[in-house]
């Protein structure tokens, strides 16, 4: 099921004399002295970029839009018919806090304001965006998170209703993004490389909010490959017979209690000429749905448990933008999937199982099925060879807890870790550090087994870092990685903000891109 696309492109035309159906400014809001200072309490400051519109409405436009209620608040967003002082019917202005000194807005503030404006304006087939751009080395980041903002706002997942909805308005189908030089080769290659990652995002979110019942182990497996392939990667899919043949207990061990089996989806990217000798390994989550099999989980929120394969759907998404993008790195991605269910043919709390690594792990709760999989997917990659091992996936509610839904936790090689922070908070998508104490191993010791599962001593606390712990034992020596908890970042299950839409949110996608892009570049 694929979501409506928005399509989006560049134009320098004069905004007050484009022939769109809405045209969406930045408007800032007032500190207490420049509101004392303009005689007017309730003004507001246009942002740079919409000077022939406010000329249109003889400088009365930010007055009138503060009598509408307009605050300039980020994301905020207040409408105004134009009656023909412009081309445009409705000029929409979208809040974009307060005035930075001496610099343009943050690419994440332009990227969350351009995502909520796209977003009010369902219903307009056709909307221009001019909203503040830097005109230094600082413009190519602002454009694409302009661009992001507008395509990723614009998403809505195309559901299962049977009838028509009166109040339903479509997305906006056509974004025009103003800009001084439309024909500017480096504005150009920003509005591609946008155009393919929120595409990627959009997939993954798509992926995410498909019904469980659509998006099993098989099904995952068959779309993720058929994309794949269209976009030229090298695919392998390793059935339920393969898997046991191969030794790959974990996942196995997990998907045993469904009639859905399970699946591990390989895809391979290759760069012209080799890239530059480097080797990156995704490895993404994929539990099409999580019922916590024999050690089941309440039934309260259990249906946002389609969710958790956000860690797969971002790595497959990932790879298919890293295949348009053609960085000089090789790239495989690592898709372990199953579903976890209760059954007379389930894992049981006591099973011992040999993971692929050969590893005997003590299961002490099936609901912690997610590092089962994972392992065995990381001893693959690690096995396969890379240099950086990146993964990701919805593995514990401790990192809700810790963190809250926006920030995910990241465990494992700490330079790695670091540069994990650095690059989602360059692309909006913000990830802290978090140890991996020795006490928790040590809890994890066996009585029976090379490993238990979790921290029998600990229970519950630490949640988080008892997953990081034990996925640690299965990288193998020298191989730097990092793995990035996204239990809350990959599900929002709140109102619309910004560019997040209710359901997937597509977390980590861009930052799994950019990592791949900056080891390409870096090394």
């Amino acid at each position: 099921m694929t979501s409506p696309s928005t399509t989006l492109s560049l134009v320098d035309t004069d905004p007050a004399e484009l022939a769109v159906d809405a045209i969406v400014i930045g408007v800032h809001s007032q500190t207490g002295d420049q509101a004392a200072t303009s005689g007017f309490a309730g003004s507001l400051l246009l942002a740079s970029g919409a000077e022939s519109i406010a000329a249109a409405f003889d400088g009365k436009l930010t007055e009138t839009l503060a009598l509408l209620g307009a605050t300039g608040g980020p994301g905020e967003v207040i409408k105004l018919a134009t009656l023909g002082t412009i081309t445009a019917p409705i000029v929409a202005a979208v809040g974009l806090g307060p005035e930075p000194t001496g610099a343009a807005p943050a690419p994440e503030t332009l990227r969350r304001a351009a995502g909520a404006a796209v977003r009010a304006l369902a219903g307009a087939p056709r909307v221009a965006l001019t909203l503040p751009l830097p005109d230094d080395a600082d413009a190519p980041a602002a454009l694409r998170a302009v661009a992001e903002g507008a395509l990723l706002g614009g998403y809505r997942f195309a559901g299962y209703k049977t009838k028509p909805q009166p109040t339903r308005r479509e997305p906006v189908a056509e974004v025009l993004v103003a800009v001084p030089d439309a024909a500017d080769a480096t504005a150009g290659a920003e509005i591609t490389r946008a155009q393919a990652v929120a595409g990627a995002v959009r997939l993954c979110r798509d992926w995410v909010n498909t019904a469980p019942n659509e998006l099993r182990p098989p099904s995952f497996a068959d779309a993720v490959a058929a994309a794949a392939r269209d976009a030229g990667l090298g695919v392998e899919v390793l059935d339920e017979e393969a898997l046991r043949a191969g030794g790959y207990g974990g996942i196995i061990a997990v998907g045993q209690g469904s009639e859905a089996p399970p699946r591990l989806v390989k895809l391979t990217y290759t760069p012209e000429a080799g890239g530059n000798g480097k080797r990156v390994a995704l490895v993404g989550k994929g539990i099409t749905f999580d019922t916590g099999g024999v050690s089941i989980k309440p039934a309260q929120g259990m249906w946002e448990m389609k969710s958790d394969m956000g860690g797969a759907a971002a790595v497959g998404a990932a790879m298919l933008a890293i295949a348009a993008l053609k960085p000089s790195v090789a790239v495989t991605g690592y898709l372990p999937m199953a579903e976890n269910m209760p059954s007379g043919t389930a894992y049981r709390p006591g099973d011992v199982i040999t993971m692929y690594s050969g590893k005997k792990v003590e299961v002490l709760n099936t609901d912690a099925e997610g590092r089962m999989v994972l392992a065995d997917g990381i001893a693959r990659a690690c096995e396969d060879g890379t240099d950086y091992l990146f993964e990701t996936s919805t593995l514990t509610g401790g990192q809700v807890i810790a963190l809250g839904k926006r920030i995910a936790g990241v465990m494992g090689t700490p330079e790695l870790c670091e540069r994990v922070k650095v690059v989602g908070e360059s692309v909006g998508e913000p990830a802290w550090p978090m140890p991996l104490p020795d006490d928790v191993r040590k809890g994890m010791d066996s009585d029976v087994a090379d490993i238990s599962q979790v921290n029998a001593v600990m229970d519950r606390a630490g949640h988080m870092l008892q997953g990081g712990v034990f996925l640690r034992e299965f990288v193998a020596e020298g191989v730097d990685w990092a793995h990035i908890d996204i239990a809350g970042p990959s599900y929002h299950s709140g109102e619309a903000t910004g560019y997040w839409t209710k359901g997937g949110t597509g977390v980590p996608v861009r930052t799994l891109v950019q990592l791949v892009e900056d080891v390409a570049a870096n090394g």
